[in-house]
């Protein structure tokens, strides 16, 4: 790899923090660029089609994250060797591994295809889909959200933030673009939005494929699959269980709803799930610098340096959206319906959603260092949080009152993020690292 993509080693004059803060906020800049060129598709889409389709563009966008939970551990793995490399040897294994796990998610990508394809009908009525078409063009956005993270991951590990933030923001860009001419020019509904958001991804995939073409070029050598697999399974459930606690009450919600109403959800959700995507870049950089510590022994601050940036930005965020609750939606919906039914629906959200940003960190920092104890645990509480939803939107749908059950819904939401943030602070700081207490013996 060249020595212009990745943070010098030695003779680094500047303190920890300062290189930190340097390479999060630009990882924050490109997040917020790209975050802001996303958040104007959804008032593009709110104006171009009713509040149900909106609904349905919305939900079709988390069944995106779900599909890609098989896929979400990837990244930190593949960061966390490339972060660690110190070798030709080294280099030439995670090659092997990106080339073999590359062929691989595409079949497991095809066995979801088929799944998918059975239950047709039950799917599209489940998720109160009309045209068949947004589905189909849901289920090829999967391909591309899974071959997302082996590219960032070599990005990542290699501390090359540059590229990891244009491709950030070249995805925006593109889902940006070509939404407004699916909308606009040619009148699409969820269908075309679904496909521009295809070629955006497609987009990072090309460009940022190219940024570490050399993963192609590198001898093929022989890959110890089992050890990989016992890296990378722990982190898929450890990940995986953050992205459904994120993504799962949108696609629960349309099915327990009317179509009319889950629209409104979608545009207070998306304002909440936002502080998510905001706070992101800081895991995204603690990540790599949490697993070369723990690869050299060499002590880091990465976690608390981040952990106290995303608390002061979620806290500054979710005061905002309690004290002005419409004004993100003026900036981002026209018709006033959205207006006067979401805006009581968003402070429940943004302050729902801080546990969860807050999780976020944690999460990545016991990953990065192979705590996997935590897995289990944070795999009960999602399973939980699933039947709770199935319980709670069964008894909420049948209220007379629908603003309620869909406050019943965040407040669901809210109280096992909370769980959620409470297992990964115990397993943080409170429970005993084994493998230490191995070692010091």
């Amino acid at each position: 790899m060249s020595a212009s993509k990745t943070e010098p080693m030695t003779g680094v004059k500047e303190k920890h923090y300062v290189t930190f803060f340097k390479q999060s906020g630009w990882l924050m800049f490109a997040s917020v660029a790209s975050g802001g060129l996303m958040f104007a598709v959804h008032p593009i889409v709110s104006r171009g089609v009713p509040p149900g389709e909106y609904g349905v563009f919305t939900t079709l966008l988390q069944v995106v994250s779900l599909m890609g939970i098989p896929a979400v551990g990837l990244q930190p793995v593949i960061a966390q060797q490339a972060a660690a490399v110190t070798t030709d040897e080294q280099q030439h294994v995670v090659a092997s591994e990106f080339r073999g796990v590359w062929t691989a998610i595409f079949f497991v990508w095809l066995v979801m295809v088929l799944a998918v394809a059975v239950f047709w009908r039950q799917t599209l009525a489940g998720l109160k889909i009309e045209n068949s078409a947004a589905l189909a063009a849901t289920l090829v956005v999967g391909l591309a959200s899974m071959w997302m993270p082996l590219v960032n991951g070599i990005l990542q590990g290699r501390q090359n933030f540059a590229w990891l933030g244009h491709t950030n923001i070249l995805n925006g860009v593109g889902r940006l673009g070509l939404i407004c001419i699916v909308i606009f020019l040619f009148h699409g509904w969820a269908a075309s939005a679904m496909s521009a958001v295809f070629v955006g991804m497609m987009m990072v995939v090309a460009v940022g494929g190219w940024q570490v073409r050399d993963v192609w070029k590198t001898p093929k050598v022989r890959v110890a699959w089992c050890n990989w697999l016992k890296r990378v399974v722990p982190l898929t459930f450890g990940l995986g269980a953050a992205t459904f606690m994120l993504s799962a009450d949108m696609i629960f919600t349309q099915n327990y709803f009317p179509r009319e109403q889950t629209g409104f959800y979608a545009a207070a959700g998306m304002i909440g799930r936002a502080l998510v995507f905001f706070t992101q870049p800081l895991s995204a950089v603690m990540f790599p610098k949490l697993a070369r510590s723990k690869a050299t022994g060499e002590k880091s601050h990465a976690l608390e340096l981040a952990l106290g940036a995303t608390l002061l930005a979620g806290l500054a965020a979710a005061i905002c959206c309690s004290l002005f609750p419409s004004l993100p939606l003026r900036a981002a919906f026209y018709k006033p319906e959205y207006i006067a039914i979401a805006s009581p629906l968003v402070p429940w959200f943004a302050w729902c959603m801080l546990p969860l940003t807050l999780s976020y960190v944690l999460i990545n920092s016991l990953m990065a260092r192979s705590k996997f104890a935590a897995v289990p645990w944070l795999v009960l509480v999602a399973v939980a949080y699933g039947v709770a939803l199935t319980v709670v939107g069964s008894h909420a749908k049948n209220l007379t009152d629908t603003q309620t059950g869909l406050r019943m819904m965040i407040q669901t939401l809210g109280g096992f993020n909370l769980l959620l943030f409470g297992v990964c602070a115990w397993f943080t700081w409170g429970a005993k690292d084994k493998t230490n207490l191995a070692a010091a013996k």
